[in-house]
């Protein structure tokens, strides 16, 4: 197949078509990232409860690692992006191999870090000593996976700015497979390989990574990115300070929001007797929210190729049409979904739990936040077009307003202090989230993203 044939043209022709071309692929990646995280816990719930402690945990302190990698590549999108829709592929060739210089960079940097300093890292956790064990060998691997997972991050980010959307599809299909199956067949034992117990669970996942990582790199060798090879790899100050100048505020966003959760839990946690069964209830809610929030994600990773793009063309009037396009259609697909989950939400809380506490607390999390849905997808979309276009400042601050000036002292109050329990929770987030989505639909209104100077 011919180079030409890769691309999609997202800067003419029918918006729909366009947003449909880069959505469906970007949610089919969603769902191969949330059978992954399934087959894992899965698979570990076989083993015992303490790998699956373990694995959960460790799988959330590698998040808050990849943090870095995300948001480099958030930067690295909103770049590639303009220069692609300006028809400057030079630029977007230099600009490609100054992100993988800093994301390897960065990733050898905690590499080293997290194998020097696991053991006061886990630590931190106060786990009992079997977890802490467990655990520390899970980090190990995951470290010396940490430069292939950045590199395949950020080429990942590179091909869908550049509206070659099946080739990360394409690549992720492959990772997620070989890992689940590298789960099973690693952690059992199953002919030809060996049976190595829980560690195979992380092995798979560094295999399956790699392996992603080297099918991207072929993809540059033998596509229109070949020239990535031929060209100097220095430094360039400049390009570096205009990457990290985008992703930090989507750095520190990402850090807002995984912190405030965990204090949202923490705040669960002081409701003394009901406390294991409000965690129980928003750990289970939060599964099966995560139904909704795939496409979701689909979308505002759809929404930032579009209007990179479309601005790198210099066509603002399409651009923001598309962020309003992609917006509708998000804020009308996920309300269906909601007033499904709405009305089903007992039988969707009987598929995670049978203890009739959980039960009734979980679906009311989920009738309550149910409400949210619809704001919830204005937000995540409207944000990935605001990231696209560069503004990631103003994402930044929406997401920080809405966390720790709106939801934390508002639960906070709701809860302990109105004794509300639970349920001044589950309302705080989701008078929350109405004023999360009314502030990003306001800054992408305002226009402010339209002016930024990404290049």
């Amino acid at each position: 197949m011919k180079d030409s044939e890769y691309p999609i043209d997202l800067i003419t022709g029918n918006l729909w078509i366009k947003i449909w071309q880069v959505s469906w692929p970007m949610l089919l990646i969603m769902i191969f990232n949330f059978f992954v995280g399934f087959a894992d816990i899965y698979v570990a719930g076989f083993i015992s409860p303490e790998v699956q402690a373990a694995i959960g945990f460790v799988s959330q302190l590698y998040f808050l690692i990849i943090i870095i990698a995300n948001a480099v590549s958030i930067g690295t999108l909103a770049m590639v992006s303009r220069a692609i829709g300006s028809g400057n592929f030079k630029r977007a060739i230099e600009i490609t191999r100054q992100s993988l210089i800093l994301s390897s960079l960065i990733a050898a940097g905690l590499m080293i870090s997290g194998l020097i300093f696991y053991t006061e890292i886990i630590s931190l956790a106060g786990f009992p000593l079997k977890i802490r064990e467990i655990s520390e060998d899970f980090f190990k691997i995951f470290a010396l996976a940490l430069g292939p997972n950045y590199i395949l991050i950020i080429s990942n980010a590179i091909f869908r700015a550049s509206g070659e959307v099946k080739k990360p599809l394409f690549t992720m299909f492959l990772v997620s497979v070989i890992n689940i199956l590298g789960d099973f067949a690693l952690v059992f034992g199953i002919f030809p390989f060996p049976r190595m117990g829980y560690i195979g669970i992380a092995i798979s996942t560094a295999i399956s990574v790699t392996i992603g990582m080297g099918i991207n790199l072929v993809y540059f060798f033998f596509t229109r990115w070949r020239s990535l090879y031929t060209g100097i790899w220095s430094v360039s100050k400049d390009t570096f300070k205009k990457i990290i100048k985008i992703s930090w505020p989507a750095a520190l966003l990402q850090a807002a929001w995984n912190a405030g959760s965990i204090l949202l839990y923490n705040i669960l946690g002081r409701l003394e007797n009901a406390s294991i069964i409000a965690i129980a209830s928003i750990t289970n809610g939060l599964r099966i929210e995560a139904i909704i929030y795939l496409p979701a994600f689909a979308m505002n990773m759809a929404a930032s190729v579009l209007l990179g793009q479309n601005l790198g063309a210099g066509d603002t009037e399409r651009a923001e049409k598309v962020g309003w396009r992609i917006a509708f259609a998000g804020v009308v697909l996920i309300s269906m979904m909601a007033l499904v989950i709405f009305i089903f939400a007992e039988r969707f809380a009987a598929i995670l739990t049978k203890n009739p506490a959980v039960l009734e607390e979980t679906t009311r999390y989920l009738r309550i936040n149910m409400l949210s849905e619809p704001f919830m997808a204005a937000s995540v979309i409207l944000a990935g077009g605001l990231q696209g276009a560069g503004d990631t400042k103003g994402t930044m601050w929406v997401i920080i307003i809405a966390m720790w000036i709106i939801r934390l002292p508002l639960a906070y109050c709701l809860a302990l202090i109105l004794d509300f329990g639970a349920t001044g929770v589950w309302v705080a987030m989701v008078l929350s989230m109405g004023v999360q989505g009314i502030l990003m639909t306001w800054r992408f209104h305002s226009g402010h993203w339209k002016n930024l100077y990404v290049d």
